[in-house]
């Protein structure tokens, strides 16, 4: 009987410390330094300051009038090269590209990964620095996973003009659940609640501040969700979840096959043949009609 004792309060206080392991590493910045854009790719490094003394690192990679910008935010202990491949791809095809590092990542600063909320701040940073270099273009801001879930919790002042999310969680209990369930098996369920406790510690926010769902209600721009149907750290009736919480105009996007992983990657002919068009219908300004312009200046 007291052996029993013993292993079981051995294995409660494993899972203590393995918790609170966990917590701080998913909490804790994840730093890189990256510098300039790499060789050969035309675009600028940028700083953006905001809030008191805080800021988003970044690259700009311009395209062609009238074709728009994307705003491309990366996942959890991510950072910008994370997105360099889409941003080639997008600037191939004349739409302009900002890719910062999320607070808390890369060359950003940030004390702790606040799972979208902190990082939302740096997110409205960097829309109101491509507004000022980019005035009159339509913009539109894509997000994988952590990226997205800061993009829905941005202000978005003005709203953009279109709204991509990948792999995005609905809830951070689910987040938390469905990643360790992956790792742990069932066990995973009964450790949950220990990472979920220490939210309101580490950060200062209530779990319920972390819902991604809730935020969605209030995008008043085009949605396009997409996630891989073979995904364990956000189950595809998650995504499904999400998706009918957003509203209309809005479109859906399974990937088969893919997990928790970057889907252009996964299948790029299928991704690209998907999000580009969609991209450019909400993007691409539409050309000035032979002797419009003339019109109109004559009728002013």
């Amino acid at each position: 009987m007291n052996r029993i004792l013993l292993i079981t309060l051995v294995l409660a206080v494993g899972v203590v410390v393995f918790s609170l392991a966990a917590g701080e590493w998913l909490t804790r910045p994840a730093r890189a330094v990256l510098g300039a854009p790499p060789p050969g790719l035309p675009g600028e490094a940028l700083r953006i300051p905001y809030g008191d003394g805080q800021q988003v690192s970044g690259w700009f990679l311009p395209g062609r009038t009238g074709e728009g910008a994307v705003l491309l935010l990366h996942g959890v202990r991510g950072n910008r090269t994370q997105m360099l491949e889409r941003a080639r791809w997008l600037q191939r095809e004349g739409i302009g590209c900002l890719l910062i590092d999320l607070p808390s990542h890369g060359e950003s600063s940030g004390d702790r990964i606040s799972f979208g909320r902190r990082e939302a701040l740096g997110v409205d940073a960097a829309l109101g620095w491509l507004r000022h270099k980019l005035p009159g273009e339509k913009l539109a801001g894509l997000g994988i996973s952590l990226g997205g879930a800061s993009l829905l919790f941005a202000d978005r002042q003005p709203e953009l003009d279109a709204v991509v999310l990948e792999s995005v969680f609905p809830t951070i209990t689910d987040a938390v659940q469905d990643r360790l369930v992956s790792r742990l098996g069932p066990a995973g369920v009964w450790a949950a609640p220990l990472l979920l406790l220490q939210i309101p510690l580490r950060l200062n926010l209530g779990v319920h501040e972390l819902r991604p769902i809730e935020a969605i209600r209030g995008v008043r721009a085009p949605v396009l969700v997409t996630s891989g149907t073979e995904d364990k750290s956000t189950r595809w009736v998650e995504t499904e979840a999400l998706f009918a919480a957003a509203p209309e105009p809005k479109q859906l996007f399974a990937v088969p096959g893919a997990a928790h992983e970057d889907l252009r990657d996964f299948d790029r002919p299928t991704y690209e043949a998907r999000i580009l068009p969609w991209l450019q219908s909400h993007l691409r300004k539409a050309p000035v009609a032979w002797g419009q312009t003339d019109l109109g200046k004559m009728a002013a």
